[in-house]
């Protein structure tokens, strides 16, 4: 009897340390630092798919037309707003999502911070409600990155199976009739690029050891992004070039876009990490773009000087860190507010790539455009300051 008692005590402690655990895990979920875009836009997604009354491809959780509204935003016939998540010109996303409802892959290709990433991930979750099939590109991602690997205990103790095959994102898409997506392609070995043009132009994927092929179901696409200014790295074979269709990302054209990029950004990550907002913010954020597209472009904005540009980008995606790097300088060791100083250390960072070469070229910057600037008295302090 007294061992009976012990075992439900055992078997309740065991429960509850179990649910205990769902709890924690449920908790964690809901706490993620950075959460999926089809989790992070799910109610978006679900009001589209509500509205959505046209015809949608094969395995397409929206139409083709449902697709760009979710990404460049829009007001639903039940009122319900649609974030834009790109902010850019229309035809390019048009011609990125007819792309993948064709048997064409799709190449998203533009310099670093143009929004490859974030297009790519869009995409995924609005055609396949699944963004996580993904290879990321390195120097060393491996053939089985791509085709597939095995379960090294099931191969030795049974030989080559079904059972032992370990499924690469892009086999599961395969078979699942999703989109897989393929990080900064040409950082990948060009013997591992190669493995793809088998898959992209039979959509087959063969399986040698066990005389076997796993076919691609109808849904299946793939989008993978290439930095333009990597192109001497691992260059893209002819042969795999011609399975893509190619779009380039541009650059925000005007400042006011960037401007909106920025600060929708910058708000989204904020809200994520508890930051406070800025009552003053919008006056920074213009600063900190208006720096970028002048150093970027070796003019000031009104045309009338030049400057000469530094080594690194100063792409977009820097200037959403340098900001949300301020917020949490204004909220963590000021009064809340963005001022110029919480951005200064930010942009000279961002700027200063190369110590001998673009530390002259931002003191030149400093001197001559910002120093006589009306407005930027204390902008030019900050960074005078950062710059000793």
């Amino acid at each position: 009897m007294v061992v009976e008692v012990r075992i439900e005590r055992v078997r309740t402690d065991e429960w509850g340390r179990a649910m205990t655990a769902m709890t924690s895990a449920a908790a964690g979920a809901e706490q993620v630092l950075r959460p999926h875009a089809e989790e992070a836009f799910a109610a978006e997604l679900d009001a589209l798919a509500a509205a959505d009354d046209r015809p949608r491809p094969a395995r397409w959780k929206l139409s083709p037309w449902a697709v760009a509204t979710y990404l460049l935003g829009g007001t639903l016939p039940d009122g319900t707003v649609v974030t834009p998540k790109y902010v850019g010109p229309r035809r390019i996303v048009e011609v990125a999502v007819t792309t993948l409802a064709t048997d064409r892959a799709l190449l998203l290709l533009g310099v670093p911070g143009t929004a490859k990433t974030w297009v790519s991930e869009h995409l995924a979750a609005a055609i396949s409600g699944d963004s996580t099939l993904l290879v990321q590109g390195t120097a060393g991602t491996p053939e089985e990155a791509i085709r597939y690997g095995w379960n090294y205990a099931q191969l030795l103790t049974h030989g080559p199976s079904r059972d032992a095959l370990v499924h690469s994102p892009v086999m599961r898409a395969m078979a699942e009739g999703r989109i897989a997506r393929v990080e900064e392609l040409t950082r990948i070995p060009a013997d591992v690029q190669d493995s793809l043009i088998t898959i992209l132009s039979e959509k087959t994927l063969p399986i040698p050891e066990l005389g076997a092929e796993t076919q691609a179901v109808r849904g299946f696409n793939l989008i993978a992004t290439a930095n333009n200014r990597d192109r001497g790295v691992n260059d893209l074979s002819s042969a795999l070039r011609r399975r893509f269709n190619t779009v380039v990302l541009p650059l925000p054209a005007s400042a006011e876009d960037e401007v909106e990029i920025v600060s929708r950004r910058v708000d989204q990550i904020g809200r994520g990490l508890d930051l406070p907002a800025a009552p003053r913010g919008a006056d920074e954020i213009r600063r900190v773009v208006t720096v970028f597209r002048e150093l970027r472009g070796g003019v000031t904005e009104d045309g009338r000087t030049k400057v000469k540009s530094p080594s690194g980008t100063l792409s977009t995606a820097e200037a959403i860190s340098v900001v949300t790097n301020g917020l949490a300088l204004a909220a963590h060791f000021g009064d809340g507010v963005l001022r110029a100083g919480d951005i200064a250390a930010g942009i000279l960072g961002a700027v200063v790539r190369d110590p001998a070469a673009d530390r002259l070229v931002w003191q030149e910057y400093l001197e001559t455009v910002v120093r006589e600037r009306d407005g930027w008295k204390d902008f030019y302090r900050a960074c005078r300051e950062v710059s000793a």
